[in-house]
């Protein structure tokens, strides 16, 4: 295995207002080809900042970047648009947290999950595009895939529309998957069922994935790292066994001590 991705001394800054607001300082990331990454932090740690830019969907002009972000020996952050377009949602897709307000409302669903084929490999013809989107509709488990082609968003549940992110993101194959809090709008049950369909993706396809939450339970069944984030900063990073099983900073002692404990009695 090698590194396909890394991220050094990553800042990113706001001007919003007439003055620098810092969400991320000096993050660093080495993600190895077919590895799992958590990051992990509460609201407005940065976790999903460092994200967006890694994704390259951070281009307003208020919005200051410095650092490096090197995929394909391509730095992401002053490449040209057209390299960056050729790598988003085909090499390095996003699933995001709400499936409802990324799935646009009035588009099938055959056509949301085609559309990066469309956009990147425009040498697919109509048929084989359906072909493979009814193919990766079946891969995430929606098995009555045939039908959920021609539904709109509205139609499913919403575990349904998260693994229609997930298949529109996955469609393309890419080496890298990013997965911004993609279980938090769904119930426990769901939640379980979308970690086991990214570990599956992973295994199966040997796709790197950044997995940013605030559930550190979750991080834990599915991460091999974890990065704690707090304040734009990392304050702690390395395996998550040893992070979670033995945490040297305050702060990640406080995030693991209020995971919810089940007390079932005797």
């Amino acid at each position: 295995m090698g590194v396909i991705l890394d991220v050094t001394d990553l800042h990113i800054e706001f001007h919003d207002h007439g003055f620098p607001e810092v969400a991320v300082e000096d993050f660093d990331l080495m993600l190895e080809e077919g590895e799992i990454v958590g990051i992990v932090g509460e609201s407005g740690s940065g976790k999903s900042m460092s994200a967006l830019a890694i994704a390259g969907l951070l281009s307003r002009h208020s919005i200051t970047k410095t650092g490096r972000i090197m995929f394909n020996g391509d730095d992401l952050l002053t490449c040209d648009r057209k390299t960056l377009r050729s790598y988003q949602g085909d090499e390095i897709s996003m699933i995001f947290q709400e499936p409802m307000t990324s799935l646009n409302p009035v588009k099938r669903i055959g056509w949301q999950v085609e559309e990066s084929l469309f956009i990147h490999h425009p040498e697919i013809d109509k048929k084989k595009r359906k072909e493979m989107a009814i193919e990766m509709l079946l891969a995430v488990g929606l098995n009555d895939a045939e039908n959920i082609y021609h539904m709109y968003p509205h139609e499913l549940s919403g575990g349904m529309r998260q693994r229609v992110m997930i298949a529109a993101a996955m469609i393309g194959n890419p080496k890298i998957l990013i997965a911004d809090e993609p279980t938090t709008a769904l119930d426990v049950t769901v939640q379980a069922q979308i970690v086991e369909l990214l570990k599956k993706i992973n295994k199966e396809r040997g796709t790197s994935i950044i997995f940013i939450s605030h559930d550190l339970s979750l991080v834990n069944q599915l991460c091999e790292r974890v990065i704690v984030m707090q304040k734009g900063n990392i304050v702690e990073s390395g395996d998550t066994a040893r992070v979670f099983g033995s945490p040297q900073d305050s702060y990640t002692k406080k995030l693991i001590a209020a995971i919810p404990k089940i007390d079932i009695g005797n």
